[in-house]
């Protein structure tokens, strides 16, 4: 599709070097309560299902860590000062303050530090930005991938603990679920959206029940507390013990959603409720899982969060861990379909199908097309790998990816608050110190399964990467074949065409000039409406624009009108509703009467653009399967003129 009917690169939008500070939407007291509930489920179903396989992969056979009392006392203060620095000191306490217009999350901080960045060596730096920036993201769709298929995977696991005749069904049990999980998608998460916060509530209530009392029977758990345990663990084990934190991880690895998800409840809600209720149940149930270690040893082994419950209390476990871990994988489903749609707003991701599925929360939205790929990796996942052990394997090393670019991008967001360096630096690299030591604990769990996650990352960074390139490439060729608007109006002046009565609106990338695609109407059928219309949609680096900013409009004389529609990264452009608004600014337009033109490019392969050809091939296919520009702009489909032309790329 033409790249005038493209969005526009994105509008840079300055701001004030200091950091942003909102008062989380102006929620009242009550709604503060109320949005914490729902961030339970939503930001903290990931991390929140942890307990279900950290600890049991911290000392699997595998790893050859006896459950001894220095070992276990060591793991347990491992995960407490994880949990204390990067996600209490890192995350609740410094990086929610890096919010994009109150959004969170890699490509809306991306888009925030490049927006800020400027002088001699912005361009420079801004790409070293971006490509950290978008691999970052692209490591995310990696782990939305595995979170689901381990998270669900585990859960079903616990139903051994009761019987070991169950066995032979767990992974079609887990593919069964995984399959309603996504078909259930298309239906919008406004439903079950209701009680993903009371579900996960249950959830903590519940790990915290089960790891309190073998906290009481065996309280000499709670030295854990004392971070020398970790450092007499690294003294014992060594190289062995520094491997470990590839396990260790797991712990943390819904840091990143609590950055992501910001927008949707603000900073004040979600650090509520990690205070209140996250942390405490976490801590609680990792601690009676090192209980029940130092108790029952080998016997629990092998899955010591259901050791905790015994008899009946298995099945009821069972249920609720199930329910908590579809809630986690919802939220990364979920999360997976807003990061598509802010690639796609900023220039990195071809048009997809955006199905609002809410009518009254904008942010709730459906894509099939993602939908449909991370349904096929997950099952295929399970399948492959068909137990949450071999799955941990390929998990962390996605996380750890993202955490560490995410500290690189803060600071160079902190320079631009303009902290002093020696500030900046001490801060970030404290951060980077534990990234870094995750991420490289993680590396040599590569050839078991991390291999996965970064052959997704780095085929969805070709992508991004060859989708923006490409459209520089295209968009660069059709500048070039744009008219100077003064040059036209003037001809069309001189000439005077012939014209017809009706409104005609131009798709237009470049508001400045007449586009190729007026150009060839004029060419070809010799007439211009009495009313034309050059729009141009545009995208800045902000998460929403205000509808009082969405339209500009300009008069040119002559029955032609500029009009621009500006839109944030977390939006969707509605062509119709744009033209709406024009109407208070004195165009008297009804865009269900006018006939909207388009470009439709066929690309060649042969040209000189300084692409490789794989890219260009692969740009070629991206562009023949994108969504078609009237559909993505919701214009009236038997309103779509197309006029057609070849390009060599």
């Amino acid at each position: 599709m033409s790249q005038d009917a493209s969005p526009a690169a994105p509008a840079s939008d300055a701001t004030s070097p200091a950091p942003p500070s909102h008062d989380d939407h102006g929620h009242g007291h009550g709604d503060v309560w109320k949005l914490a509930l729902g961030a339970l489920g939503v930001v903290y179903g990931d991390i929140g299902t942890s307990p279900l396989y950290a600890v049991k992969e911290c000392f699997a056979p595998g790893h050859g860590v006896e459950p001894s009392a220095a070992n276990v006392l060591g793991i347990l203060s491992l995960i407490t000062w994880s949990l204390i620095f990067v996600i209490v000191v890192k995350y609740i306490s410094f990086i929610l303050r890096a919010d994009n217009h109150g959004e969170g999350g890699i490509l809306a901080l991306l888009a925030l530090v490049t927006g800020r960045e400027s002088g001699p060596t912005r361009s420079h730096r801004m790409a070293i930005m971006v490509v950290l920036g978008l691999f970052g993201a692209a490591l995310l769709y990696g782990d939305g991938v595995i979170t689901p298929a381990i998270s669900v995977l585990s859960a079903v696991e616990g139903l051994e603990v009761a019987t070991t005749s169950v066995h032979p069904y767990i992974v079609p049990i887990t593919v069964v679920i995984l399959f309603g999980l996504f078909t259930a998608q298309k239906r919008g998460t406004a439903g079950i959206g209701a009680v993903f916060g009371p579900a996960t509530l249950v959830w903590f209530v519940s790990i915290a029940a089960a790891g309190l009392p073998w906290v009481a029977r065996r309280p000499e758990v709670l030295g854990a507390i004392n971070p020398l345990h970790a450092f007499h663990f690294f003294a014992e084990h060594g190289s062995h013990g520094f491997l470990l934190l590839g396990s260790v991880v797991l712990c943390i690895t819904g840091g990143e959603a609590l950055y992501a998800d910001m927008g949707h409840f603000g900073r004040t809600p979600i650090r509520r409720a990690w205070y209140l209720a996250v942390f405490p149940a976490l801590l609680c149930n990792y601690f009676g899982q090192g209980a029940v270690l130092l108790e029952r040893g080998e016997a629990v082994r092998e899955n010591p969060f259901f050791g905790m419950v015994s008899g009946w209390l298995v099945y009821p476990m069972v249920a609720i861990a199930t329910v908590a871990t579809v809630v986690a994988s919802q939220a990364l489903i979920s999360g997976a379909f807003s990061l598509t749609q802010q690639a796609v707003q900023l220039g990195y991701c071809p048009r997809v199908t955006i199905v609002h599925t809410s009518g009254e929360a904008e942010g709730q939205i459906y894509i099939p097309e993602i939908n449909r790929v991370l349904m096929v990796a997950c099952i295929a996942l399970v399948l492959v790998f068909r137990e949450s052990t071999k799955l941990a394997a390929a998990y962390g090393i996605a996380v750890t990816g993202t955490m560490s670019i995410t500290s690189i991008l803060f600071y160079q967001l902190t320079r631009q608050w303009k902290w002093p360096l020696w500030r900046s630096v001490t801060l970030v690299g404290l951060f980077l110190v534990f990234d870094m030591a995750f991420l490289a604990a993680n590396a040599v769990k590569i050839a078991e399964g991390g291999w996965f996650p970064l052959l997704v990352a780095a085929g969805v960074f070709a992508m991004m990467t060859t989708w923006k390139t490409g459209r520089r490439s295209l968009g660069t060729h059709i500048l070039a074949n744009t008219l100077p608007m003064e040059l036209f109006m003037a001809d069309v002046v001189a000439t005077k065409p012939h014209r017809v009565p009706g409104t005609a609106v131009f798709m237009t990338s470049n508001p400045e000039g007449a586009p190729p695609v007026l150009l060839h109407h004029v060419k070809h059928n010799k007439v211009l409406h009495e009313k034309l219309v050059l729009l141009s949609v545009q995208t800045k680096h902000v998460p929403e624009v205000a509808p009082s900013k969405r339209i500009a409009v300009k008069d040119l004389g002559h029955g032609f009108w500029q009009v621009t529609a500006t839109y944030g990264f977390m939006e969707t452009p509605n062509v119709v509703d744009a033209l709406t608004l024009a109407n208070a600014h004195g165009l008297a337009i009804d865009p269900q009467a006018a006939s909207f033109y388009l470009g439709r490019e066929t690309l060649l392969t042969t040209g000189r653009a300084g692409m490789a050809q794989w890219r260009k091939v692969l740009f070629a296919f991206l562009s023949r399967n994108a969504r078609p520009a009237n559909m993505f702009f919701n214009i009236p489909p038997n309103r779509v003129v197309e006029l057609g032309t070849q390009i060599e790329l």
